[in-house]
């Protein structure tokens, strides 16, 4: 029986993915074989030994301690792509509230008490200072070309919008998606010097932290758009606010409060509601409950933050993972150990990524507690799992 402690709400149709005879899943759990969260903050958690995965409902990992996991040799699972059409929505209609001055125009229309001929004078004397742009004609630049950026990206275009997308590592897959007629920026500065309007959608991280900075703000066309529903970190507030007063940016739209935008009359601030809705919480869900489960019964690793891709599939033999520093000879010494229990490798994956490495062997017999202790004794090992045969 494994055990699957949720930190936090997970959608229903998620949770059901662990069937009730061989899981149970709980907010308190004792000894949990592995965590599901979504936005829970971890970092100050003390979290318990026996965990042998982690699993976030959603794309971010920010709130788990990533590396701190992979040097015990558990892999961290998130969503990507689960919640794309959902921020994609909300990028598009950040767009649309920026160019048109939707929300001072609803605020507006909040504060008036006239009525009858009175109310349609107010309207139509005060309706001229909310006067906006439409989108057609004006270039979009989307920064980071992953599930989210390629809707966006793709949504724009449809709009009538030229669009202008930037992502050095877009993957193979994504540039299939990709429409033909989003054009490609060599660098950065030369999407910036062509937008009206940015829309960023890179994870934060070091190299991206403060990526939209008064430099790059500074050259792109007057009154420009900047739309954000990434990270906070992706964008310098303070340069986006000079920008906004200066009158480079027309309009701010994010999804990362902070008391400085929120008064900023130019800004739009939302409550993070980039994968807030029910489709895609029970898409983030269904992702990573079938991603953590796959790995607990199988040992297959699919979209982890801090291990490398690694399926096999399962046959009638024997199997045991292992996760190891990516030093030299490991595999050899992981075969000359099952060797020396008289054990024949059926079928074995090995792969890496960074420091970390990960090998799947099956093999014909059961693995004893002396072989077990034989492998985990091999220098630089950092979990093993004996899954013995599948479960039919």
């Amino acid at each position: 029986m494994f055990k699957i402690l949720t930190l936090n709400n997970i959608a229903l149709e998620g949770l059901r993915r662990f069937h009730r005879e061989r899981y149970e899943v709980a907010s308190e759990i004792a000894h949990p074989d592995a965590i599901v969260l979504r936005s829970y903050k971890m970092h100050d958690m003390e979290i318990p030994d026996t965990v042998a995965a982690i699993g976030r409902a959603g794309a971010g990992t920010n709130n788990i301690p990533v590396e701190a996991m992979a040097a015990r040799g558990v892999p961290v699972f998130n969503a990507p792509g689960a919640n794309a059409n959902a921020v994609k929505e909300l990028a598009i209609a950040g767009l649309l509230l920026g160019a048109r001055n939707i929300c001072d125009a609803r605020e507006y229309v909040k504060t008036l008490t006239e009525t009858g001929d009175s109310l349609n004078k107010k309207v139509e004397a005060a309706k001229k200072q909310f006067v906006g742009f439409e989108l057609p004609s004006r270039t979009l630049g989307v920064v980071g070309l992953g599930a989210i950026g390629v809707e966006v990206a793709n949504a724009a275009l449809e709009l009538g919008m030229k669009v202008i997308g930037f992502d050095p590592a877009i993957t193979v897959r994504r540039a299939w998606q990709l429409s033909a007629g989003v054009e490609q920026a060599e660098t950065l500065d030369q999407l910036f010097q062509h937008a009206d309007a940015v829309s960023v959608h890179v994870p934060l991280m070091e190299a991206t932290a403060n990526l939209v900075n008064r430099d790059r703000l500074a050259l792109m066309n007057d009154n420009a758009m900047l739309v954000n529903f990434a990270r906070g970190g992706v964008v310098d507030n303070e340069a986006a606010i000079a920008a906004l007063d200066s009158g480079k940016l027309h309009s701010y739209v994010c999804d990362f409060p902070t008391p400085e935008l929120i008064a900023h009359p130019k800004a739009v601030v939302l409550p993070h509601l980039g994968a807030s809705t029910a489709e895609a919480e029970q898409n983030c869900a269904i992702m990573v409950a079938e991603n953590v489960k796959d790995y607990l019964e199988n040992g297959n690793i699919r979209h982890s933050v801090n291990f490398p891709e690694a399926r096999m599939p399962r046959m009638d033999a024997y199997r045991v993972t292992i996760a190891n520093a990516n030093v030299p000879n490991m595999v050899g010494q992981i075969s000359t150990c099952l060797a020396d229990a008289n054990l024949n490798i059926e079928d074995l994956l090995n792969k890496s990524l960074g420091d970390i490495a990960y090998t799947i062997v099956d093999v014909n017999g059961a693995i004893d507690e002396k072989t077990e202790d034989a492998l985990r004794n091999i220098e630089g090992v950092l979990t093993l799992r004996n899954l013995g045969k599948p479960v039919t």
